[in-house]
Order: structure tokens, then C-alpha cells, then sequence
């Protein structure tokens, strides 16, 4: 499980994001290069990083489900997601 912290740390740099984002998005397109790094620095959308919904662990980050790869399968072998079974040959 990753520290409280830095869960609390990637959500504040997400509502930074998308408080931001309609102004960077103006700015670039304006060239405001000046103004656009007068603006916080982790109102930038590379700053954010996946994090899992779960442990909040950042490796292993599968997009579709929003988890890391071990509650993925931690939670499909318990039938937790539908339409998901392990697959066999």
C-alpha cells in the first residue's frame, strides 16, 4: 500500500490539472510561453501520475480498469470483475 501522503499528493495534482487545464489550453494555443510558466508546476498533465484506485501503488497501472496489475488479479480470480475469467488452452 502506498503512503497516505502520496495518494493525497496525486489527487491535489489532479484537481490542479483540471483546474487548469482550459487556461494552459489558451495560452498555448495564444503562444504565452512567459505566462504559461508563471502558472503552478503541477497543473501540467505530465506531472500527474496513474495511480492505482485501490493500494494506490504507481507500477503496474492497468488504464481500462483503473487498478495496479496485482488487485487486477487479486479481484478477477475472486469474480469481482464481470465479464473477466482466467484464461486456459
Amino acid at each position: 500500500m502506498a503512503k497516505e501522503s502520496m495518494k493525497a499528493r496525486e489527487r491535489k495534482r489532479a484537481k490542479m490539472v483540471e483546474k487548469f487545464a482550459a487556461k494552459r489550453a489558451a495560452l498555448k494555443k495564444a503562444g504565452e510561453w512567459d505566462k504559461l510558466q508563471q502558472l503552478p508546476a503541477n497543473s501540467s498533465r505530465v506531472r500527474k501520475h496513474n495511480r492505482c484506485g485501490i493500494s494506490g501503488r504507481p507500477k503496474g497501472y492497468i488504464r481500462l480498469f483503473g487498478i495496479s496489475r496485482n488487485m487486477f488479479r487479486q479481484m478477477a480470480l475472486e469474480g469481482k470483475i464481470p465479464g473477466v475469467t482466467k484464461s486456459s488452452w
